[in-house]
């Protein structure tokens, strides 16, 4: 399976999110230190989920953090947050 997928199923099953995006920004960093030529290291992700109500921002991240403890360990060299609660859309 492929990190990005692995991300995806971590964090649906986890957060159950209204919305969510996996992008893999691998390209933008290579040559970069942890970056590798098939890519798969450096992501951003925007998820709005319910499970965010009422945390702060460092809640959130180590929540994330938690759920993907073993990508950030292995393939996962840089992870962007971007999570809102749900209460925080229009």
């Amino acid at each position: 399976m492929r990190v990005a997928e692995s991300i995806r199923r971590k964090l649906e099953a986890a957060f159950q999110p209204e919305r969510l995006v996996v992008e893999d920004e691998s390209h933008r960093h290579a040559g970069h230190a942890g970056a590798r030529p098939e890519g798969e290291t450096h992501f951003q992700v925007t998820m709005v989920s319910a499970s965010f109500d009422g945390l702060s921002r460092i809640d959130r991240q180590r929540r994330v953090h938690q759920v993907l403890a073993e990508e950030l360990k292995g393939p996962v060299h840089a992870l962007a947050l971007n999570l809102k609660g749900s209460a925080e859309t229009s």
